[in-house]
């Protein structure tokens, strides 16, 4: 019996994971392989947190126990009776996804492709639907009478008192058959037969007699709308019913996607991978229509007379200056050839039904309208343009419509802007085109959203410091910003239903996720739920990086992460990191998405390595002009703050300014590539991963809006372009990227790779992962990497004995 108890004790315990069984005490010596292995040693943070539908619960993803895949927990409002969730619960669960009635009593949602209505009071559900097809996007017509929702892109409506469910649209691929009068070729055969043939006009006769009929008898049908070979998307039911919205898609036919082979399959055989096309390349064109029941006709909402709408860009205004001395800038900004292509959105009507707002960009992505749309003539008011002659984007504004909502007043809508330089509330009204700031200051605003009263926003903020995100209530009409949360680092907030409780995802610098609870009023305690963390990564000191600035060569505040070793040596190595995807922040105070990152710098450090990580110009955080610093020549000021970087270490921290290397991945590659070729006397060695080599080869949603199009603006490309540096290589280059990276081509490093070889450079080398993508999976290959980055920092960096 004592062995079987043993047995048992000693299976519960392997059941832990490796992680949990390290001894409290023991303090871990970090190495690249431990690093590096599947982050559940680390433990694993909650994630998707969501209330349930009476404020009751929350729920959310976890995995405490080092599970293949994270299960369903839930804990009670007050952080009490912390559970994984029962099968049958979690089944039973409405989607998070859905439309509520104006009260919040009602919910209407898609589960597996169906419709369900759930009376929120009660927990009861009803099926609406139930198909093969698929219904999706579900919602309350104006009376919330009707649920309407979408199938095979048709609109529907089902009566939720009399159970009826009605085709509101009715769109068709192909074109309208030709009627009589279209086709005179047709025409003039059809006159020949039923002048010559009795028997032909006795059956015409007949049959129009009998089609006359069925018109009669017939029930009312929506109208047959042909849309060719257009995708309908986006179509909705305005407040009265009389008009119906839709957007149509055209996809190109000329535009060529590029594949990427994939070496290591199952069948033993090379498959291609179908991934995008490249930036430049014919783009899908967007056009927004209006069907009039009413009237039972349908036509385009149309920007023709939009103020700003022949504008070109600067960049094209000046272009066409210099072709042609005759020609001003002036003349070409109001000269009318076509409008430029835009993309319209919406329309977003006011909660009493009367106003409708659209918000339009230009395919350049240069301008963004907001505008008053009337359904019954599409005519289009311009109440606000937002222009940009790098791009539009920045928080709650983004690549499409951005952030948009009507204030209580059903006469003002609330949206972000870059106005000011950062990204803020503003309130605009739609009959007077007043315009005011609810918010301002050198901070960024996001994730608004109104209060069921409609009395306060509640949105995040860094207002304390740019590495710190905080959760607000300001009055509806602007006033003071009550910072809710306390805690330096980030809170992702869910309020309750009933908004007296939050749902906090709360994380430091050395801390990962962790769930609290809260009451939602300022300077209340928030309450720590989850503990995920394995007793062996909390046996080690991990470092609390400060965030600190420093000046770049323009004047211009830049901000960064600084590890130091515990006894740092004169003169001793430097390395400097730079994090991907350009617009991004990681010099900040809490858990990093470059976790595994975080961990190496800590390890570096160790090895007695000072360690700098950037936000450099183009990161997110900090406004517009940080944004944008990289408008026309990525490689120029991003860059350049890596090297002000670098002598900021040697004048304050001790470092030798010939031991400092730098490394990144996907833009932070494409970083590395750049330095380690335009700037050969100020980084030793770099491991540029995954690295964009030629931005032309790139993909167009993200190119196009720093440097326009290779065809247009090919200066910029070349500037911003490695594969044109490459002659400049003098220190140790790591390359490392995967074959099978549908994001950053394998193709681009290959191309790279021909050119050094014919360039006669020897100073680098190539390392290929088979079977990664983009980001990597395995930790095998994370382990090799990281193991071959250090090795090459270690081989340049530290000084020979």
């Amino acid at each position: 019996m004592q062995l079987k108890q043993k047995a048992v004790a000693l299976m519960a315990l392997l059941m832990l994971g490796a992680g949990n069984l390290y001894a409290q005490g023991d303090k871990m010596e970090l190495s690249v392989e431990k690093i590096m292995r599947d982050p559940k040693w680390i433990g694993t943070s909650p994630s998707n947190v969501f209330w349930s539908e009476n404020g009751k619960k929350i729920y959310f993803y976890w995995n405490p126990n080092g599970n293949p895949q994270d299960s369903l927990y839930s804990v009670n409002a007050d952080g009490k009776n912390l559970q994984k969730v029962r099968a049958q619960e979690r089944r039973s669960l409405p989607s998070q996804r859905g439309a509520y009635n104006r009260a919040e009593t009602k919910k209407v949602y898609e589960k597996n492709g169906d419709i369900f209505l759930l009376d929120i009071k009660s927990g009861k559900t009803q099926q609406v639907t139930n198909t093969v097809e698929r219904e999706s996007n579900p919602g309350f017509n104006q009376s919330e009478r009707k649920v309407v929702y979408i199938k095979d892109s048709n609109l529907f409506a089902w009566d939720i008192n009399s159970g009826q469910t009605a085709q509101l649209t009715d769109f068709r691929k192909g074109h309208k058959p030709a009627e009589e009068g279209e086709d005179p070729q047709r025409d003039w055969l059809k006159a020949q037969q039923l002048a010559l043939l009795q028997i032909v006009r006795d059956r015409k006769e007949e049959k129009d007699a009998a089609e006359k009929q069925a018109k009669l008898e017939a029930p009312d049908r929506p109208k047959e709308i042909y849309v060719g070979e257009k995708m309908v998307n986006n179509v909705t039911l305005g407040p009265d019913e009389r008009f119906i919205t839709y957007q149509l898609i055209s996809r190109p036919k000329s535009a060529k996607v590029a594949n990427v082979p994939n070496f290591v399959t199952e069948s033993g055989y090379t498959e291609d991978i179908s991934t995008r096309t490249k930036v430049g390349d014919a783009q899908s064109t967007y056009e927004l229509f209006v069907y009039d029941t009413s009237r039972d006709t349908a036509y385009a909402v149309k920007m023709d007379e939009v103020e700003g709408i022949y504008e070109q860009p600067a960049y094209l205004m000046e272009k066409e200056a210099k072709a042609s001395a005759s020609a001003s800038a002036a003349d070409s900004k109001t000269k009318k050839t076509s409008p430029r292509t835009t993309v319209i959105y919406g329309p977003y009507w006011s909660d009493n039904g009367k106003q409708a707002v659209v918000v339009a960009r230009s395919a350049d992505n240069k301008d963004r309208w907001i505008l008053k749309l009337d359904p019954a003539t599409a005519k289009l008011t311009l109440l606000d343009r937002q222009r940009d002659e790098a791009w539009i984007n920045g928080p709650g504004i983004g690549y499409g419509p951005g952030d948009i909502g009507w204030m209580p007043d059903n006469e003002r809508v609330w949206f972000h802007s870059e106005e000011s330089g950062y990204s803020h509330l503003y309130a605009l009204n739609v009959n007077s085109g007043n315009k005011k700031a609810l918010t301002s200051g050198k901070f960024e605003v996001s994730d608004v959203r109104m209060s069921d009263d409609k009395k306060y926003f509640y949105f995040t903020a860094n207002k304390v410091h740019p590495g710190e995100q905080h959760f607000y209530r300001m009055p509806v009409n602007g006033g003071d910003m009550v910072q809710l949360t306390s805690m330096a680092g980030a809170h992702e907030v869910q309020l309750s239903p009933d908004e007296k409780h939050l749902a906090i995802r709360y994380s430091y610098s050395n801390k990962p996720w962790e769930l609290y609870v809260m009451d939602n009023k300022k300077g209340a305690k928030a309450k720590q739920v989850t503990s995920s963390l394995t007793e062996e990564f909390k046996s080690y000191d991990w470092r609390d990086p400060e965030v600190i600035t420093f000046k770049a060569k323009d004047g211009a505040d830049v901000y960064a992460r600084l590890y130091q070793p515990e006894q740092p040596q004169q003169n001793g190595p430097a390395v400097i990191f730079v994090h991907g995807a350009g617009y991004l922040q990681n010099a900040h105070k809490w858990w990093s998405t470059y976790f595994r990152e975080y961990m190496f710098h800590n390890f570096l450090a160790d090895q007695g390595y000072t360690v700098l990580d950037i936000d450099y110009r183009g990161s997110a955080g900090y406004g517009r002009d940080v944004r944008t610093g990289i408008y026309q020549f990525m490689g120029g000021k991003d860059l350049s703050d890596q090297v002000d970087g670098a002598n900021f270490l040697v004048e304050k921290y001790n470092v030798d300014p010939k031991r400092i290397g730098i490394y990144g991945g996907s833009y932070g590659g494409f970083i590395t590539l750049m330095a380690m070729f335009t700037e050969p006397d100020v980084f030793a060695a770099g491991a540029a991963l995954r690295s964009v080599t030629d931005w032309a080869h790139y993909n167009h949603g993200y190119t196009s809006n720093i440097l326009n199009t290779p065809q247009t603006d090919s200066t910029a490309y070349a500037k911003s372009s490695p594969i044109y540096y490459a002659e400049g290589l003098k220190g140790a280059l790591l390359i490392c990227h995967g074959m099978v990276d549908t994001n950053v081509h394998f193709q681009d490093v290959v191309r790279l790779t021909q050119r050094l070889i014919e360039l006669g450079k020897d100073n680098w080398e190539l390392a290929v992962y088979p079977v990664e993508d983009h980001g990597f999976t395995e930790p095998a290959s994370w382990t090799d990497e990281y193991k071959r980055i250090f090795k090459l920092f270690e081989e340049n960096l530290k000084q020979k004995k």
